[in-house]
């Protein structure tokens, strides 16, 4: 969906004036379901979650750049809870810090892309993780649209890694994918 989004920018001179960009609200939720990919590095654990995020984009440049790549700068703080469902119930804890950029050449709809990463605590005994201190890192992509009643719809996808970073044997890592949909409030 991104890529086609991003093709069909390169159709569109912008649509919309810079205020038309501006957050609705720093703050939104997501909720949305990840599970591994187990033939992906050394992830051996077939591992299932409904994941909470809470998140508040910090900052954002004004508009930077020309045709295409017209958009803006932000910094994304997220405490995400993901519950395992599969193979044990359990939570895992974390916090986020993601560098983003928000294309904003195509008016109300805006496609964005994020990649960072942070400390992950694991309440779960999953076969392979070795330590309950984790680090986690991703990457993702996402579609905001905004709605007149100030509230911005997301959508997400989002590739994401748990590791000990070898700090402690055995160090099978969780390499997953997460859909995720949130509303700011």
């Amino acid at each position: 969906m991104f890529v086609v989004c991003f093709v069909v920018s390169f159709l569109y001179t912008p649509l919309a004036v810079a205020e038309e960009h501006k957050l609705s609200s720093p703050l939104t939720m997501l909720m949305g379901y990840g599970f591994t990919h187990t033939s992906l590095g050394k992830t051996k654990q077939w591992v299932e979650t409904i994941d909470l995020v809470g998140r508040y984009e910090y900052g954002g440049t004004e508009d930077i750049g020309e045709s295409w790549y017209l958009g803006r700068h932000s910094l994304l703080v997220e405490l995400p809870v993901h519950f395992v469902v599969d193979p044990a119930a359990s939570p895992m804890v974390g916090l986020a810090f993601l560098a983003c950029y928000r294309f904003t050449n195509l008016g109300k709809l805006q496609p964005y892309g994020f990649a960072g990463g942070g400390p992950l605590y694991s309440g779960s005994k999953i076969e392979g993780m070795g330590t309950h201190w984790n680090g986690n890192w991703q990457l993702g992509v996402g579609l905001r649209l905004p709605r007149p009643d100030g509230h911005d719809l997301k959508f997400e996808y989002r590739f994401h890694h748990i590791s000990n970073g070898g700090r402690t044997e055995p160090n099978d890592p969780l390499n997953s994918s997460k859909v995720l949909v949130g509303i700011s409030f």
